[in-house]
């Protein structure tokens, strides 16, 4: 029987549920050609392109292996909106738990929130400023 992907066993749910970082959900970059790069990542690389044009690598939680984690990977057109107000080439998508406790802690400290939690099947998402100017996605899986 094939195991679910991206899905976490909830009957040991972690005793640490303060907000922050768990880990890398995703990096993404621009790209001249996204096309190329990905064509180019396929066959130099061996990265498998999925039908929404990205790849997903995944790993598992050493302290619950239970639990499959799923990074993603996807070059976007240069100039893409996604990034704004960002001017950087690059963002970080940071799986994190307790999202809602976590935008309360960066509200109170003084960062910039760019939109409001949105929530999918797959999970929640919202988006911040660093310090740098480095637009950041954050996400708590489902």
């Amino acid at each position: 029987m094939e195991e679910p992907k991206n899905q976490t066993d909830n009957s040991n749910p972690p005793t640490d549920t303060s907000p922050k970082v768990t880990g890398i959900g995703g990096i993404f970059f621009f790209s001249d050609n996204p096309e190329e790069s990905k064509a180019w990542y396929s066959k130099n690389l061996g990265i498998e392109i999925n039908a929404w044009g990205s790849s997903s690598f995944e790993s598992r939680n050493i302290d619950r292996p239970e639990e499959i984690n799923s990074l993603q990977w996807k070059p976007f057109k240069k100039g893409d909106e996604y990034f704004s107000p960002s001017k950087k080439d690059f963002m970080i998508n940071y799986q994190v738990q307790n999202i809602e406790g976590l935008v309360h802690k960066l509200k109170e400290n003084g960062v910039t929130i760019l939109d409001s939690i949105a929530t999918y099947d797959y999970g929640k998402f919202v988006h911040i400023m660093d310090s740098e100017g480095n637009k950041i996605e954050l996400w708590e899986p489902s």
